[in-house]
């Protein structure tokens, strides 16, 4: 890749992201905040102290797996945002396999746990993936629609087929175990599930971008007409992106029933897959660029409450930098490519003497 590629792909999203936090103080400003002290606030309470590190990695690890859920299909040319209905069945399916394996050996339960709840969410958006290319439906209509039907379903089994009748006040789920819970990584609040994260992007950056399988599904994405000239199957690595890309959402439900809630209830939907889209938008579905992009996001979400105790605002208000965000980052990808193509093209190399052009 050119410099000069290199320097824009780093550089718009630089600008997306200062265009948004000018956008964003202006907004506080006009609910009668000041914007520094709140950006300062949102430093404190993202990153200010190993508290806050501990608080704002704990969010990172679902919205690394969230938005793998994005990035990996976008590499095939689909637009899917249903990470959100992934996530919140496949910790639905953790937490039932998990109640059923109480008595079972740690390891067997969490692998257990780990693979219905990737079987699950990657079935989910491979049903958005297979209805693109068996019956033409626009995947990110069908995958947003799913979501809501995922979360729909979940709360109807939670809340009666599968409820636990001790959960009076919050239904819920029967209790996977505290032997099956995945501890915190050296004794502190930041879980395993971090490193779930951080292992899967790394994995889908040397499939996406050190195999043949990847460069296959960079060709169908970046050329479908191409891509079938070339004898490629096309149905199989659209819908094969879609199924790893949901499974790996379906994991990060695995690993906030394992890690943080025990069981599957209404805390599932907190809005980690929508963010994770703008995670995957971010980072331009790079897989390795994921990961920073997920922890300067789960800093923002983790700033809530503080800009809440300290500022004053509602604890959604962080809600409306990560939609500014999005706005902005869609908005610079119309400046993509015009600088390079701008470049004056390189001088022909001379004809040696005696040599005749070929037309």
């Amino acid at each position: 890749m050119q410099a000069s590629a290199v320097l824009e792909s780093l550089a718009l999203p630089l600008v997306a992201i200062l265009a948004a936090l000018v956008l964003f103080g202006v907004f506080v400003a006009a609910n009668g905040a000041d914007p520094l002290a709140v950006y300062g606030l949102m430093y404190k309470g993202a990153f200010g102290s190993w508290f806050s590190w501990q608080n704002t990695l704990t969010r990172a690890a679902p919205l690394m797996l969230t938005a793998l859920a994005t990035a990996l299909p976008a590499r095939a040319g689909l637009v899917v945002i249903g990470g959100e209905g992934a996530l919140v069945l496949g910790g639905l399916a953790a937490a039932v396999t998990g109640g059923w394996l109480v008595e079972a050996p740690t390891a067997v339960a969490l692998v257990a746990m780990a693979v219905a709840a990737a079987a699950v969410g990657g079935g989910w958006i491979g049903v958005a993936g297979g209805l693109r290319q068996r019956r033409g439906v626009n995947e990110t209509i069908s995958s947003l629609l799913l979501g809501y039907i995922a979360i729909a379903v979940m709360n109807h089994l939670v809340e009666g087929p599968l409820r636990d009748p001790a959960t009076l006040n919050k239904p819920s789920t029967i209790s996977i175990g505290d032997d099956h819970m995945i501890p915190g990584i050296a004794g502190s609040d930041v879980h395993w599930g971090l490193v779930v994260g951080v292992v899967a992007c790394v994995m889908a950056w040397l499939v996406m971008c050190r195999t043949a399988t990847g460069f296959a599904i960079d060709m169908v994405g970046g050329n479908l007409r191409t891509a079938k000239l070339c004898g490629l199957p096309v149905s199989g690595l659209v819908i094969g992106t879609c199924l790893a890309g949901g499974a790996a959402a379906g994991l990060a439900g695995a690993v906030e029933v394992a890690a943080v809630h025990g069981r599957a209830n209404a805390s599932l939907i907190c809005g980690y897959g929508y963010t994770g889209i703008l995670v995957a938008f971010l980072a331009r579905h790079h897989p390795l660029a994921i990961i920073p992009v997920a922890i300067l996001l789960g800093g923002i979400v983790a700033s809530g409450g503080l800009l809440q105790r300290r500022a004053h605002l509602p604890d959604a208000t962080v809600l409306v930098l990560q939609g500014l965000l999005f706005v902005a980052i869609l908005a610079t990808e119309s400046f993509r490519g015009r600088w390079t193509s701008a470049r004056p093209a390189a001088a022909p190399a001379p004809t040696p003497a005696g040599a005749s052009h070929v037309g």
